[in-house]
């Protein structure tokens, strides 16, 4: 196998273990808050994606021991206080939830904002460098596409969990989070491909790599 078939297969296996990964967390989410008897094991399930977005923090952070040290009290906290979490299971499963898409509803919306710059605009300029007005245009739109369907993810959220049974509630959540999700890339790319000339198009993935290659050259540069 020649250095770019390497290349290629070795990014299939990541993208592929990242799927099954994030397969693997809806399924035992679903599981955990749908269970009748819930204990410390199922309410973690709840916690742990906040823990894990905490350590990646602190472990990139310049205070690396102080913010890894901060992490380390908030999982003894979390134990000091399994009571409740235990008598308030499933709300923990619904914050974590909604808390994820409030925060991705908002930090793409607020670029939005008179004067800023939109986020898929910010992500076409990693990749394009300067814009078109066409694609200035389109990824405005784009933006907006995505702030609206987080914040549909909200509503439709907050609907289910004070009016349907917890099964429903984490159905929609868990299970089918990574479809609609896959959809609306899907959507979001055909709409590009049908408002867009061939040279102003990118695919997710380009976009994605054009970012982090972005992010960790920005964090090569700092003193």
């Amino acid at each position: 196998m020649n250095t770019s078939g390497t290349a290629r297969f070795s990014q299939a296996v990541r993208w592929g273990g990242a799927l099954a990964l994030g397969i693997g967390y809806a399924a035992a989410s679903h599981l955990a808050a749908t269970s009748a008897e819930p204990g410390l094991l199922q309410a973690a399930v709840a916690v742990m994606p906040l823990l894990a977005l905490a350590l990646i923090l602190a472990w990139r952070s310049p205070q690396r021991p102080a913010m890894l040290a901060l992490c380390g009290l908030a999982c003894i906290g979390f134990y000091a206080f399994r009571s409740w979490l235990l008598s308030h299971y499933h709300w923990v499963f619904f914050l974590e939830h909604t808390g994820t898409y409030s925060l991705l509803c908002a930090t793409f919306g607020r670029t939005l904002a008179h004067g800023r710059t939109p986020m898929i605009s910010q992500f076409a300029r990693i990749v394009h460098g300067e814009l078109t007005p066409a694609l200035s245009a389109y990824t405005r739109s784009a933006t907006w596409a995505w702030t609206l369907y987080f914040a549909g993810i909200v509503g439709v959220s907050i609907f289910l969990f004070w009016l349907a049974p917890m099964a429903a509630w984490s159905t929609f959540a868990y299970l089918l989070g990574i479809p609609l999700l896959g959809l609306m890339f899907a959507a979001e790319y055909a709409a590009r491909c049908y408002f867009l000339p061939p040279e102003d198009r990118a695919g997710p993935l380009e976009a994605i790599r054009a970012y982090r290659l972005a992010t960790s050259q920005n964090r090569a540069s700092r003193p």
